[in-house]
Parts: C-alpha cells; sequence; structure tokens
C-alpha cells in the first residue's frame, strides 16, 4: 500500500516504513515528535485506488521524525568580467528527515 501526501508545497510517494526528507515544518517541534499528515492525495492498496478531489476525506498518514538539519551549502555566485566584481553567497535549506509509521 502506498499514498501520496502533500506537504510544504511538494508531493511525496510514500509506504509504512520509508524515510523521506521533507521541508521543515514549523511548530516548535524536535526530534521523536509524531507528526500526522491530512493531506492525502492518492491511496493505492493494490486493488483499488482512491483519488482525492483535492484530498480524501478522513486519510491520515502518521511519521516520526527522525532527524532535523540542512541540506549541503548552495553557492550563488555573481561575476562579471574585468570589473573586478565577484559577489558569494551562500544558502542551506533546512529538512526533516521523517520514517512512516502508520497509513489509515
Amino acid at each position: 500500500m502506498f499514498v501520496v501526501i502533500e506537504t510544504g508545497g511538494k508531493q511525496y510517494k510514500v509506504a509504512e516504513g520509508d524515510s523521506i526528507k521533507i521541508e521543515k515544518l514549523s511548530g516548535g517541534l524536535k526530534k521523536g515528535d509524531v507528526v500526522t499528515f491530512d493531506k492525502v492525495l492518492l491511496s493505492d492498496n493494490g486493488t483499488n485506488t482512491t483519488i482525492g478531489a483535492p484530498y480524501i476525506a478522513g486519510a491520515k498518514v502518521q511519521a516520526e521524525i527522525v532527524d532535523i538539519s540542512r541540506y549541503a551549502k548552495v553557492n550563488v555566485v555573481k561575476y562579471k568580467a574585468k570589473s573586478n566584481y565577484v559577489k558569494l553567497r551562500g544558502h542551506r535549506q533546512p529538512y526533516m528527515k521523517i520514517k512512516v509509521a502508520k497509513i489509515s
């Protein structure tokens, strides 16, 4: 069985036991907390497929937060030749690694 959930403006295909990295959720959550996702777009159990319009009513996915960290640094360079112009900017996007515990 798998479902497609929406969080952080993105869609993820998950099944029980999967570990995925998602956009960091607000609300002061910490490692070990249980998160419930109720924006389930699609559910498939092998024989029946249910598609939401836009979400499936009553469907939930429970997951445990395994890690909260940041991705590797992305460097942004602005450069103009022959004018001694160089600007460097860096950015590290935060993420949460979750493990799906239960789909209902």
